[in-house]
């Protein structure tokens, strides 16, 4: 057997005498055999996490690597660290081609760790794309060297900060990164949403938001904190104060949200978990409703209730009304509308529009601006007030209060600063 000597140059005292680093180290030579005699140490300063870079077969990852990688294998294991494989991409088909061509691939982010699914030691975390390539072209006879980044003995923190640095670059949607970000913090989020129907048991939120797909992380952040928004508006003032909804950042950190994550007690909230409830049966009523009439409708109606305005100002009017029962009960009533029509007039909202839009304003709930989702909030509101559902008065007469509220608090500011 080859020898390799491990060098620890400018690693921390204490880290070097760790017997167990050593041991996985050992380990990872003799089964994989990277091509280098000299396997150099190295320390991300930021969570001290040891690692090296070197080139082994793509014999030895295909033999020894899995992409199939949990994110938190202690209390999470049945939710993956990687990206989702993008299957049709023109990139993944090129690189599947470049491999089988014998072109070689570096900086695949890998951990190698025997505690887990032991059989595949090197648990690739970044570069799952390539591994693939790698494999088709291995499986067709071609077995280059391929450049590596390897992680040994990492806790869970080090482990969860180095899966998530793995999966986000520029060309990642930032859906992923606030999946990725949400994983990391617990499981509370997830399990909340399989429990009120917004994911279904076992699934995870989508890395990107498309037709069909499931909800994003934001989608649900921007949820629950415009519920509870809503939960604080004097409704006593209701026609003097902002009431436009907000939507989480994403792709970075959103105080509001993490703030509001630290009361563990919103798991727990009835009348939030009602709210989700009702939603997702609004949002079904919906689809049902379209899909009757998809001779009529068009097939983009049926996600309507998910357009971000519409999702935000619904869910910061329910929250508006927990302690006006009747018009709540009408808020969630808007579901229930006859046979034949779909619950959010659809059509209706296509038509609405105020004097001063643009001619390309294609009708409300189209946009997810500040202005589209403040006459969403009128629109729901109203609605709760006259209990009739929505109609093309209801809309008008909405839109027409936003635009009222928006002078009147203009001038409010205005006279505050006299």
């Amino acid at each position: 057997m080859k020898d390799y000597k491990i060098i620890k140059k400018g690693i921390p005292k204490e880290i070097q005498e760790r017997s167990d680093i050593d041991e996985v180290i050992n380990q990872f030579a003799k089964s994989c055999k990277p091509f280098e005699d000299q396997v150099y140490l190295h320390v991300d300063a930021i969570v001290n996490a040891i690692y090296c870079e070197c080139h082994v077969s793509a014999e030895s990852l295909i033999n020894f690597a899995t992409i199939d990688v949990p994110l938190d294998p202690d209390e999470q294991p049945e939710y993956r660290a990687n990206r989702d494989i993008v299957e049709d991409h023109v990139a993944f088909e090129q690189m599947k081609s470049d491999a089988k061509n014998h072109r070689t691939f570096s900086n695949i982010v890998a951990e190698f760790d025997l505690t887990t699914n032991s059989e595949y030691p090197i648990k690739i975390i970044g570069g799952q794309h390539r591994y693939i390539a790698i494999k088709e072209a291995y499986d067709a006879s071609v077995n280059e060297l391929h450049g590596i980044k390897l992680y040994f003995g990492l806790d869970k923190k080090q482990r969860l900060d180095v899966q998530l640095i793995s999966n986000v670059n520029i060309a990642a949607s930032t859906d992923l990164y606030d999946r990725l970000q949400e994983t990391a913090r617990g499981p509370e989020l997830r399990n909340w949403c399989q429990e009120v129907a917004f994911l279904d048991p076992g699934q995870d939120f989508s890395a990107k938001r498309i037709r069909g797909s499931a909800f994003t992380v934001r989608e649900i952040r921007s949820f629950i904190l415009n519920y509870y928004a809503g939960n604080k508006v004097d409704l006593q003032n209701f026609e003097n104060i902002d009431t436009t909804p907000v939507i989480c950042k994403t792709g970075k950190l959103d105080p509001d949200w993490d703030q509001l994550r630290e009361n563990q007690q919103i798991w727990e909230d009835v009348g939030l978990k009602e709210a989700a409830m009702e939603f997702m049966l609004l949002d079904e009523a919906q689809r049902l409703a379209v899909e009757k009439k998809k001779k009529s409708l068009s097939p983009k109606y049926s996600e309507k209730a998910l357009n971000m305005a519409i999702l935000t100002a619904w869910s910061f009017v329910a929250g508006m009304l927990q302690n006006n029962k009747v018009r709540l009960k009408r808020h969630y009533d808007i579901r229930n509308v006859k046979e034949g029509k779909d619950p959010l007039n659809a059509e209706a909202m296509a038509k609405a529009r105020h004097k001063s839009d643009p001619e390309n304003y294609r009708g409300l709930g189209t946009r997810n601006d500040t202005k589209e989702r403040g006459r969403c909030v009128e629109v729901f509101y109203l609605q709760a007030e006259k209990g009739s559902g929505i109609t093309p008065n209801i809309l008008d007469v909405a839109i027409k209060r936003y635009h009222k509220k928006q002078a009147n608090i203009e001038v409010l500011e205005a006279e505050e600063k006299i």
